[in-house]
């Protein structure tokens, strides 16, 4: 059964192009401004306004680009952003957002700059400067990480503050993930972490950058960072070693990614001293079950993988020695049996 809708005939291949060339060059709408002639809609297209509603956001625009030429940036951020909140749904609205955030960020005012920017993305996603404003929200994110101050009103300095750059450049991932600000944020994001000695957040950073971005100049970088960070958990050979054992894989695929890197070196290095500990880690273990528990065999057993893990190394060296003295020490015990000390007891009365 056809319906009211289904009824009607299909438009003409002709008139659906003809209205489709109509409404680009509005979707398409560009301001320019000289000193001259003030704003202007390029293209001969409309404002998106009529009548006194776009002589009146034409008026302030104006009004306020020539407060911003005569240095009064209070005065201009006041006019754009009333600009922006009445008129949203004109051409005005985000070049207003984006000079009121320009303005607000040579104020020093960086937290109310961000938001405009954001404002401009949010509202209009197509916009034509959107590169322009991911570059701005991420030269305020890298500001606050290098400890520049937030300026409340303009005039009033708050303490740094590392962690709102951080939670900047996470939102720069999100509203461009594809871009090439994406993998720079990131590193960026971990490189503010680690100042603020946030070490997991920093590697959770860093890890979704080798993994999102792997052909990003920045990936050989993030692994050798990733080991250091890694490398930099590890407490030493009395202690868990699984920090050890992530370093050592990070140092490994970059040397397997990228063997004609400038940090071939670097990686090679750290490989070793993860090595080194790891071994050393199986070494600590069979001397307390060969000196402490008299248990030979599990004793053979970590001073064989101390070897195994790090051959013609110092430890290995070291396992090989301890392997000896025990055979010597078995082979006395079986001569003259070696008692393990009574336990302990303890009398109530």
């Amino acid at each position: 059964m056809l319906t009211p809708f289904s009824r009607r005939p299909l438009l003409p291949v002709w008139v659906a192009a003809a209205l489709a060339l109509c409404v680009t060059p509005r979707l398409a709408a560009d301001l320019t401004w000289t000193s001259s002639t003030g704003w202007q809609v390029e293209g001969g297209v409309l404002s998106g306004l009529t009548g006194n509603q776009g002589r009146a956001a034409l008026d302030i625009m104006n009004k306020a680009r020539s407060d911003e030429e005569a240095r009064s940036y209070h005065a201009a951020i006041r006019l754009y952003e009333k600009v922006a909140k009445k008129y949203q749904g004109s051409v005005y609205a985000p070049e207003a957002l984006y000079r009121a955030g320009t303005l607000l960020e040579r104020r020093k005012q960086f937290f109310d700059a961000f938001q405009d920017f954001q404002l401009v993305l949010r509202r209009y996603p197509n916009t034509r400067r959107f590169n322009e404003v991911i570059g701005e929200e991420y030269r305020i994110a890298a500001l606050l990480l290098d400890g520049r101050r937030n300026w409340t009103w303009g005039f009033i300095p708050d303490f740094p503050n590392r962690t709102r750059g951080v939670e900047y450049m996470e939102v720069i991932v999100l509203n461009a993930p594809y871009s090439d600000y994406a993998p720079l944020a990131l590193m960026e994001a971990s490189r503010g972490d680690q100042l603020e000695k946030n070490t997991d957040e920093a590697i959770d950073a860093l890890d979704r950058l080798v993994n999102t971005y792997p052909q990003s100049v920045l990936a050989p970088v993030a692994y050798l960072k990733l080991g250091d960070l890694h490398a930099s958990l590890t407490e030493g050979p009395k202690y868990d070693q699984a920090s050890t054992k992530e370093a050592m894989t990070y140092y490994e695929d970059f040397m397997i990614l990228y063997p004609g890197d400038a940090g071939i070196a670097r990686a090679a290095s750290g490989v070793d001293k993860m090595k080194t500990i790891l071994a050393d880690s199986k070494i600590y273990i069979g001397d307390y079950y060969f000196y402490k528990r008299y248990n030979y065999e599990a004793a053979k057993i970590f001073y064989n993988e101390a070897i195994t893990s790090y051959p013609d190394s110092a430890p290995a060296r070291v396992a090989k020695k301890r392997l000896a003295e025990l055979e010597s020490r078995v082979v006395r015990q079986t001569i003259h049996p070696v008692i393990a000390p009574p336990k302990k007891r303890f009398w109530l009365f």
